[in-house]
Protein backbone atom coordinates (compact mmCIF):
# COMPACT_ATOMS: atom_id res chain seq x y z
CA UNK A 1 0.00 0.00 0.00
CA UNK A 2 1.13 3.58 -0.66
CA UNK A 3 0.36 6.69 1.36
CA UNK A 4 0.22 9.15 -1.52
CA UNK A 5 0.05 12.30 0.59
CA UNK A 6 1.61 13.15 3.93
CA UNK A 7 3.90 15.85 5.33
CA UNK A 8 6.93 14.10 6.77
CA UNK A 9 8.80 17.38 7.12
CA UNK A 10 6.28 18.60 9.69
CA UNK A 11 8.07 18.75 13.02
CA UNK A 12 5.49 16.42 14.57
CA UNK A 13 6.67 13.66 12.23
CA UNK A 14 10.19 14.73 11.32
CA UNK A 15 11.22 14.50 14.97
CA UNK A 16 10.53 10.76 14.95
CA UNK A 17 10.95 9.98 11.26
CA UNK A 18 12.73 6.63 11.62
CA UNK A 19 10.03 5.31 13.96
CA UNK A 20 7.25 6.71 11.74
CA UNK A 21 8.59 4.92 8.67
CA UNK A 22 9.20 1.72 10.61
CA UNK A 23 5.58 1.69 11.80
CA UNK A 24 4.44 2.30 8.23
CA UNK A 25 6.48 -0.65 7.01
CA UNK A 26 5.05 -2.91 9.71
CA UNK A 27 1.54 -1.84 8.67
CA UNK A 28 2.22 -2.82 5.06
CA UNK A 29 2.78 0.69 3.72
CA UNK A 30 5.65 0.21 1.30
CA UNK A 31 6.01 3.75 -0.09
CA UNK A 32 5.22 7.28 1.03
CA UNK A 33 4.91 10.49 -0.98
CA UNK A 34 5.73 13.48 1.19
CA UNK A 35 4.30 16.80 0.05
CA UNK A 36 6.24 20.08 0.26
CA UNK A 37 4.26 23.32 0.21
CA UNK A 38 6.74 26.23 0.13
CA UNK A 39 10.46 26.86 -0.54
CA UNK A 40 11.91 25.94 2.86
CA UNK A 41 9.76 22.80 2.86
CA UNK A 42 11.02 21.84 -0.61
CA UNK A 43 14.56 21.62 0.73
CA UNK A 44 13.62 19.59 3.81
CA UNK A 45 11.33 17.21 1.96
CA UNK A 46 13.68 16.47 -0.93
CA UNK A 47 16.37 15.73 1.64
CA UNK A 48 14.06 13.18 3.29
CA UNK A 49 13.34 11.59 -0.09
CA UNK A 50 17.06 11.31 -0.70
CA UNK A 51 17.64 9.72 2.69
CA UNK A 52 14.97 7.01 2.64
CA UNK A 53 14.55 4.64 -0.29
CA UNK A 54 10.78 4.26 0.27
CA UNK A 55 10.08 8.03 0.38
CA UNK A 56 9.27 10.17 -2.64
CA UNK A 57 8.45 13.86 -2.80
CA UNK A 58 6.20 16.42 -4.47
CA UNK A 59 7.03 20.14 -4.48
CA UNK A 60 4.68 23.04 -5.08
CA UNK A 61 3.40 26.39 -3.85
CA UNK A 62 0.35 25.74 -1.68
CA UNK A 63 -2.31 28.47 -2.09
CA UNK A 64 -2.52 29.05 1.68
CA UNK A 65 1.21 29.83 1.85
CA UNK A 66 0.90 32.83 -0.43
CA UNK A 67 0.93 36.29 1.16
CA UNK A 68 -2.35 38.13 1.77
CA UNK A 69 -4.42 34.96 1.63
CA UNK A 70 -6.24 35.22 4.93
CA UNK A 71 -4.04 32.74 6.79
CA UNK A 72 -0.56 32.81 5.22
CA UNK A 73 1.32 29.87 6.70
CA UNK A 74 4.82 30.59 5.47
CA UNK A 75 7.21 32.36 7.79
CA UNK A 76 9.67 33.06 4.96
CA UNK A 77 9.32 35.34 1.92
CA UNK A 78 7.52 33.78 -1.04
CA UNK A 79 9.27 34.13 -4.41
CA UNK A 80 7.63 35.60 -7.48
CA UNK A 81 5.85 33.30 -9.88
CA UNK A 82 8.84 33.36 -12.23
CA UNK A 83 11.27 32.56 -9.44
CA UNK A 84 8.92 29.90 -8.09
CA UNK A 85 8.87 28.17 -11.46
CA UNK A 86 12.67 28.37 -11.71
CA UNK A 87 13.16 26.88 -8.24
CA UNK A 88 10.56 24.17 -8.82
CA UNK A 89 12.20 23.23 -12.09
CA UNK A 90 15.51 22.73 -10.29
CA UNK A 91 13.94 20.55 -7.61
CA UNK A 92 12.00 18.54 -10.18
CA UNK A 93 15.27 17.45 -11.79
CA UNK A 94 15.82 15.17 -8.81
CA UNK A 95 14.73 11.63 -9.59
CA UNK A 96 12.77 11.17 -6.36
CA UNK A 97 10.70 14.31 -6.87
CA UNK A 98 7.72 12.84 -8.67
CA UNK A 99 5.04 15.57 -8.86
CA UNK A 100 4.15 19.23 -8.51
CA UNK A 101 2.07 19.86 -5.43
CA UNK A 102 0.42 20.73 -3.31
CA UNK A 103 -1.00 23.45 -5.54
CA UNK A 104 -4.44 24.83 -6.27
CA UNK A 105 -7.11 27.12 -4.88
CA UNK A 106 -8.54 27.71 -1.42
CA UNK A 107 -11.77 29.68 -1.14
CA UNK A 108 -12.49 28.66 2.45
CA UNK A 109 -10.32 31.13 4.33
CA UNK A 110 -10.37 34.17 2.07
CA UNK A 111 -12.42 34.52 -1.10
CA UNK A 112 -11.66 38.20 -1.72
CA UNK A 113 -10.63 39.38 -5.17
CA UNK A 114 -6.92 40.07 -4.42
CA UNK A 115 -6.52 36.62 -2.90
CA UNK A 116 -8.46 35.03 -5.75
CA UNK A 117 -6.24 36.69 -8.35
CA UNK A 118 -2.96 35.77 -6.64
CA UNK A 119 -3.90 32.14 -6.09
CA UNK A 120 -5.10 31.81 -9.65
CA UNK A 121 -1.87 33.25 -11.05
CA UNK A 122 0.34 30.81 -9.14
CA UNK A 123 -1.99 27.90 -9.90
CA UNK A 124 -2.00 28.52 -13.64
CA UNK A 125 1.74 29.08 -13.70
CA UNK A 126 2.40 25.75 -11.99
CA UNK A 127 -0.04 23.94 -14.27
CA UNK A 128 1.88 25.32 -17.23
CA UNK A 129 5.08 24.06 -15.65
CA UNK A 130 3.49 20.63 -15.21
CA UNK A 131 2.57 20.65 -18.89
CA UNK A 132 6.08 21.65 -19.93
CA UNK A 133 7.83 19.10 -17.71
CA UNK A 134 5.18 16.36 -18.09
CA UNK A 135 4.69 16.05 -14.34
CA UNK A 136 1.48 15.10 -12.50
CA UNK A 137 -0.02 17.57 -10.02
CA UNK A 138 -1.41 17.20 -6.50
CA UNK A 139 -4.33 19.58 -6.00
CA UNK A 140 -5.68 21.46 -3.00
CA UNK A 141 -9.21 22.61 -3.91
CA UNK A 142 -10.97 23.53 -0.69
CA UNK A 143 -14.34 25.11 -1.54
CA UNK A 144 -13.08 25.39 -5.13
CA UNK A 145 -13.67 22.10 -6.96
CA UNK A 146 -15.69 23.55 -9.83
CA UNK A 147 -13.33 26.48 -10.26
CA UNK A 148 -10.33 24.14 -10.34
CA UNK A 149 -12.02 21.99 -12.98
CA UNK A 150 -12.62 25.10 -15.09
CA UNK A 151 -8.95 26.09 -14.84
CA UNK A 152 -7.77 22.56 -15.63
CA UNK A 153 -9.78 22.63 -18.85
CA UNK A 154 -7.12 25.00 -20.18
CA UNK A 155 -4.40 22.43 -19.45
CA UNK A 156 -5.77 19.24 -21.02
CA UNK A 157 -2.55 17.23 -20.78
CA UNK A 158 -2.11 17.62 -17.03
CA UNK A 159 -2.62 14.53 -14.88
CA UNK A 160 -4.11 15.49 -11.53
CA UNK A 161 -5.28 14.11 -8.21
CA UNK A 162 -7.82 16.01 -6.12
CA UNK A 163 -6.20 15.55 -2.73
CA UNK A 164 -8.19 14.98 0.47
CA UNK A 165 -11.53 15.06 -1.26
CA UNK A 166 -14.38 15.99 1.10
CA UNK A 167 -16.99 17.14 -1.41
CA UNK A 168 -20.26 15.81 -2.73
CA UNK A 169 -21.14 12.76 -4.78
CA UNK A 170 -21.82 15.03 -7.74
CA UNK A 171 -18.44 16.78 -7.44
CA UNK A 172 -16.66 13.43 -7.27
CA UNK A 173 -18.48 12.30 -10.40
CA UNK A 174 -17.45 15.43 -12.30
CA UNK A 175 -13.84 14.91 -11.29
CA UNK A 176 -13.85 11.25 -12.27
CA UNK A 177 -15.67 11.92 -15.54
CA UNK A 178 -12.80 14.23 -16.50
CA UNK A 179 -10.32 11.41 -15.91
CA UNK A 180 -8.70 12.79 -12.77
CA UNK A 181 -7.87 10.89 -9.60
CA UNK A 182 -9.43 11.40 -6.18
CA UNK A 183 -7.57 11.03 -2.89
CA UNK A 184 -9.52 9.97 0.19
CA UNK A 185 -8.27 10.80 3.68
CA UNK A 186 -9.38 10.39 7.30
CA UNK A 187 -12.72 12.22 6.98
CA UNK A 188 -14.12 9.34 4.90
CA UNK A 189 -14.02 7.27 8.11
CA UNK A 190 -15.88 9.82 10.25
CA UNK A 191 -19.31 8.79 11.48
CA UNK A 192 -21.28 11.71 10.05
CA UNK A 193 -19.72 11.67 6.56
CA UNK A 194 -22.21 9.38 4.83
CA UNK A 195 -22.18 11.36 1.58
CA UNK A 196 -18.39 11.24 1.43
CA UNK A 197 -18.52 7.46 1.81
CA UNK A 198 -21.11 7.38 -0.96
CA UNK A 199 -18.71 9.34 -3.17
CA UNK A 200 -15.96 6.83 -2.39
CA UNK A 201 -18.30 3.93 -3.10
CA UNK A 202 -19.22 5.34 -6.52
CA UNK A 203 -15.71 6.45 -7.53
CA UNK A 204 -14.07 4.16 -10.13
CA UNK A 205 -11.50 2.07 -8.33
CA UNK A 206 -8.87 2.79 -10.97
CA UNK A 207 -9.09 6.53 -10.14
CA UNK A 208 -8.64 6.34 -6.38
CA UNK A 209 -5.82 6.96 -3.94
CA UNK A 210 -5.72 6.64 -0.15
CA UNK A 211 -3.84 9.30 1.79
CA UNK A 212 -3.25 10.26 5.39
CA UNK A 213 -2.35 13.95 5.01
CA UNK A 214 -0.38 13.23 8.18
CA UNK A 215 0.06 14.74 10.68
CA UNK A 216 -3.46 16.04 10.00
CA UNK A 217 -6.86 14.29 9.81
CA UNK A 218 -6.31 11.12 11.82
CA UNK A 219 -8.88 8.49 10.78
CA UNK A 220 -11.13 6.36 12.91
CA UNK A 221 -10.42 4.31 14.99
CA UNK A 222 -7.34 6.37 15.96
CA UNK A 223 -8.94 9.79 15.57
CA UNK A 224 -8.30 10.60 19.22
CA UNK A 225 -4.59 10.22 18.46
CA UNK A 226 -3.95 13.76 17.27
CA UNK A 227 -0.84 12.98 15.21
CA UNK A 228 -1.67 11.15 11.99
CA UNK A 229 1.04 9.15 10.20
CA UNK A 230 1.45 6.91 7.13
CA UNK A 231 0.77 3.66 9.02
CA UNK A 232 -2.80 4.81 9.55
CA UNK A 233 -3.59 4.82 5.84
CA UNK A 234 -4.65 1.19 6.29
CA UNK A 235 -7.69 2.38 8.28
CA UNK A 236 -8.77 4.61 5.41
CA UNK A 237 -8.26 1.80 2.94
CA UNK A 238 -10.27 -0.62 5.08
CA UNK A 239 -13.17 1.82 5.32
CA UNK A 240 -13.33 2.45 1.57
CA UNK A 241 -12.85 -1.23 0.72
CA UNK A 242 -15.83 -2.05 2.93
CA UNK A 243 -17.95 0.58 1.17
CA UNK A 244 -17.01 -0.87 -2.21
CA UNK A 245 -17.69 -4.42 -1.07
CA UNK A 246 -14.24 -5.78 -1.82
CA UNK A 247 -11.42 -7.16 0.28
CA UNK A 248 -8.80 -4.89 1.77
CA UNK A 249 -6.16 -6.80 -0.17
CA UNK A 250 -7.88 -6.24 -3.51
CA UNK A 251 -8.41 -2.56 -2.75
CA UNK A 252 -4.81 -2.10 -1.61
CA UNK A 253 -3.56 -3.75 -4.77
CA UNK A 254 -5.67 -1.47 -6.97
CA UNK A 255 -4.75 1.78 -5.25
CA UNK A 256 -1.07 0.82 -5.16
CA UNK A 257 -1.19 0.20 -8.89
CA UNK A 258 -2.89 3.55 -9.40
CA UNK A 259 -0.27 5.41 -7.39
CA UNK A 260 2.67 3.70 -9.06
CA UNK A 261 1.34 4.59 -12.48
CA UNK A 262 0.41 8.17 -11.62
CA UNK A 263 3.68 9.07 -9.89
CA UNK A 264 5.92 6.81 -11.96
CA UNK A 265 7.18 4.94 -8.90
Amino acid sequence: MIDTHCHLSDKRLAGQIDAVLKRAQLAGVTRVVTIACEPADWIESTALAGRFENVYCAVGMHPCYLPNTGTPRSSTPIPSREETDRLLTEHLKQTRVVAIGEIGLDRHWDATEPTHKLQLQYFESQLQLATTLDKPVVLHTRSAVDEALNVLANFPNVRAVFHSFTGTVDEAKRIADRGYFIGFTGPVTYKKNDELRSAARDCPIDQMFVETDGPYLSPEPVRAQRINEPAFVVHIAACVAKEKGISLGAFAEATTRNARGFFGL
